[in-house]
């Protein structure tokens, strides 16, 4: 809404209402406005759930120090996506294809897990909303992301023409050659570690021949699926410790801010050599937001956690960082990037899948950790809660940078 409004003071040339067609200016406010509504709204909000009694309920897990968490305020997640949403309102274009996607993920997969937590706690539901509700959600916004990547106009890529050159003038005014591009809609993505090299979902199609491009969107589209339903489940998973979730949520949204910047710089994504989005500019001061609004809300959610997101909270984060690097033809970087949220997943698949093996075989279960999901395993033998969010915090870091240093390792 303010960008507008400063796009029409510069058009009456009132000074510095320019700055708004930055977008470093406007990410940059951004996180600082998502920061103070996180940390001034969020303190309303705890107060407000605090009053109507929004507790978390404990179930008797073993874990040292979990009966002291019983009664901390939940469903904090809205105090997330207030921060995200304000400043996105306020500060990005709000016709652009890109961030009525975002927004419309965050609602989304935000009312999903809202409904999760208010059924564990007004209805004295432990076990919340069915997963087969979830999966359904989940389900339909992949669809609407894939659906509306396959028949927006905005959203294409610019692919070079091979052959074909143009003369490009430079800001001091010499001209250099450059291989001629044009903007096509694709199903092609980035593939990490290999240079000049994308994958195009719809060579898995390769039998149907000329037809495979038609269908090829398809598999994009049950990937997508895929994709969001994994992550927004990890974020799900990893969020059981004081600020582990929000903690590696920020680490991960620092990245993607890092990768949209670039991806969305014509002259950035052709020296590094990765696919450029245009109109995806947009995307960077979406993730600034995200990015203020995780740390903020950090500020009470770290150990000794004064509220807890709650399904409403990280589902939405796990589905906003899922539908971002889609759209920034990125997601194959997501087993590195959210290394965290994977292994999560993983440690609770292999629990379940190896007791209920053992059990058919051998009448008793067994189990290959102490408890899952993996947070808890490392609770069982000894280390301290505060401790463990700090460890998977600095591998968090390291996969980051990692994902970063792909960049340039091609």
């Amino acid at each position: 809404m303010l960008y507008y409004l400063f796009e029409y003071l510069e058009k009456m040339n009132i000074p510095g209402a320019g700055m708004f067609q930055y977008i470093t200016f406007r990410a940059g406010l951004s996180v600082i406005v998502a920061l103070v509504t996180a940390t001034i709204f969020g303190k309303m909000a705890i107060r407000l759930l605090q009053r109507q009694q929004i507790g978390e309920v404990v179930r008797d897990l073993g874990l040292e120090g979990q009966y002291e968490k019983k009664g901390t305020p939940t469903m904090g997640g809205v105090i997330i996506i207030a921060s995200i949403l304000i400043p996105v309102l306020l500060l990005t274009k709000l016709d652009n294809i890109y961030i009525i996607l975002m927004i419309v993920s965050t609602l989304w997969l935000g009312a999903i897990g809202f409904i999760d937590d208010y059924i564990k706690v007004f209805k004295k539901d432990k076990e919340g909303l069915a997963g087969r509700f979830k999966i359904a959600g989940q389900v339909g916004i992949g669809l609407i992301v894939a659906i509306t990547l396959f028949s927006s106009g905005d959203v294409v890529i610019r692919e070079k023409i091979p052959g074909e050159t143009v003369n490009v003038q430079l800001d001091n005014g010499a001209e250099v050659e450059r291989v001629a591009a044009r903007e096509v809609k694709s199903t092609i993505t980035n593939v990490p570690f290999l240079k000049n090299h994308r994958f195009d979902y719809s060579s898995v199609l390769w039998f149907l021949g000329d037809q495979a491009k038609k269908w090829g969107w398809l598999i994009f589209a049950m990937a997508v699926i895929f994709i969001i339903t994994a992550v927004s489940n990890g974020a799900n998973i990893t969020d059981g410790l004081d600020g582990l979730a929000t903690g590696t949520s920020a680490i991960i949204g620092v990245t993607l801010g890092i990768f949209a910047y670039l991806s969305s710089n014509v002259i950035y994504a052709d020296y590094l050599n990765i696919m450029y989005i245009p109109h995806s500019q947009e995307l960077v001061v979406f993730m600034a937001a995200f990015i203020g609004a995780t740390v903020g809300f950090l500020w009470y959610n770290s150990f000794p956690a004064q509220v807890f997101m709650g399904d409403t909270g990280s589902l939405t984060l796990g589905g906003i960082i899922a539908v971002f690097a889609i759209l920034l033809r990125i997601e194959l970087l997501i087993p590195i990037l959210c290394g965290i949220f994977l292994v999560e997943n993983l440690s609770v698949m292999i629990q379940v899948s190896w007791f209920k093996y053992t059990k058919k075989r051998y009448g008793v279960g067994r189990r290959v950790f102490k408890m899952a999901p993996l947070h808890h395993h490392y609770q069982k033998i000894g280390y301290t809660e505060s401790k463990i969010v700090t460890r998977f915090w600095i591998i968090g870091i390291i996969l980051a940078v990692l994902t970063i240093v792909t960049l340039k390792v091609r």
